[in-house]
């Protein structure tokens, strides 16, 4: 019995020790909970409040810089694409009542900020730009969303998207795919053949250089015997085409990341009394006129006045409803162009 009670008592001190700390512990936490709770509320509630002017600040449309000149930034007007774009969206920019800046940025990254700089100071309402870099362009292009200024893109893309109001360009793989099937029938499905690149910083000559292959490589008779760059450049293509020929005299065909480098190619066959079939991509006024003469296979038409005028279409838009209705990428299909449909094609316009 005394074992009993024994045990009991120290059953009974023991319940009454872990009610004692239960009841301290549980009083502190109440204590300390309340305020953490309130502290919680009072946080959520304050992100609450800033959350949403946030997100309606991201949902606003910029304004536009306070003026009405809209500034268009291209490539060198030296390359017909480039003087299509920017002779199309100036007068789709003056038909809509704005005023217009159009300025070259030649491809160097340095220049296009410092037009960007401009607009900024000149409180552009918009600016439409073919850029000088897929990387180099982000922080112009953030810089001037900063300053309430919108960007449309045209022909080339950035990498990274929700900084321009619109990337429209040319379906470059559709195109390029398009117009290698043409060389490939061409060149009887065989035979050895070169291919001249275009600038490496831009995301299009990887694209066009892709697609040709796609379609080529599946031709276990056609074969590349040389691969260089040529920076879209016309010149520079004559030079390296004719330095590639003396390596390799006996080439079947040329594939040319663009129209520019098409023609120095020819120049640089003619030059060499050949004649081989020869592609390239644009759509040019005097692409056309090398495949009337024979001299060229094909080409495929970006529809480089098409894309401007889209652009600009969208900023007015955009200026005047907050929004232009459409994803921020948009492709816009090429056309391939050969001796069967090459006399519908005059300054980058298409007429069927």
């Amino acid at each position: 019995m005394k074992g009993f009670k024994k045990v009991l008592a120290m059953l009974l001190a023991v319940a009454m020790v872990a009610a004692m700390v239960m009841g301290c512990s549980g009083g502190d936490d109440a204590k300390e909970d309340a305020p953490k709770d309130d502290a919680q509320t009072e946080s959520t509630d304050e992100g609450g409040e800033d959350a949403a002017p946030e997100d309606d600040t991201q949902a606003e449309a910029l304004k536009g810089g306070g003026s009405n000149i809209i500034y268009i930034i291209t490539p060198s007007v030296s390359n017909p694409a480039f003087k299509a774009e920017a002779d199309t969206a100036t007068a789709k920019a003056k038909e809509l009542g704005y005023e217009v800046k159009a300025v070259s940025h030649d491809d160097d990254p340095t220049k296009q900020t410092e037009a960007f700089d401009n607009a900024i100071a000149d409180k552009a309402a918009a600016i439409i730009c073919d850029n000088a870099g897929a990387d180099a362009t982000i922080e112009a292009v953030k810089k001037a969303r900063d300053a309430q200024i919108p960007t449309f893109l045209i022909d080339r893309e950035i990498n990274e998207e929700g900084v321009a109001i619109s990337q429209i360009v040319a379906n470059n793989y559709q195109g390029a795919k398009a117009i290698a099937e043409e060389f490939v029938v061409a060149m009887g499905e065989k035979g050895k053949y070169v291919e001249l690149l275009g600038k490496e910083s831009d995301t299009n000559a990887g694209v066009r250089s892709s697609a040709f292959h796609e379609v080529i490589d599946q031709y276990p008779d056609m074969e590349m015997v040389a691969q260089q760059t040529a920076n879209w450049e016309q010149t520079e293509a004559f030079d390296k085409m004719e330095a590639i020929l003396q390596s390799n005299p006996d080439i079947n065909g040329v594939i040319c990341g663009n129209d520019t480098m098409m023609q120095g190619a020819c120049a640089a066959l003619e030059a060499a009394k050949l004649n081989l079939p020869v592609i390239g991509v644009d759509g040019s006024d005097e692409a056309a006129a090398l495949i009337k003469e024979g001299k060229a296979t094909g080409t495929a038409l970006q529809q480089f006045a098409v894309i401007a005028s889209m652009a600009v279409e969208q900023a007015d838009k955009y200026l005047k409803e907050g929004s232009t209705g459409l994803d921020e990428k948009q492709l816009v299909d090429c056309i391939a162009i050969t001796k069967d449909n090459v006399d519908k094609l005059s300054g980058f316009v298409f007429t069927e």
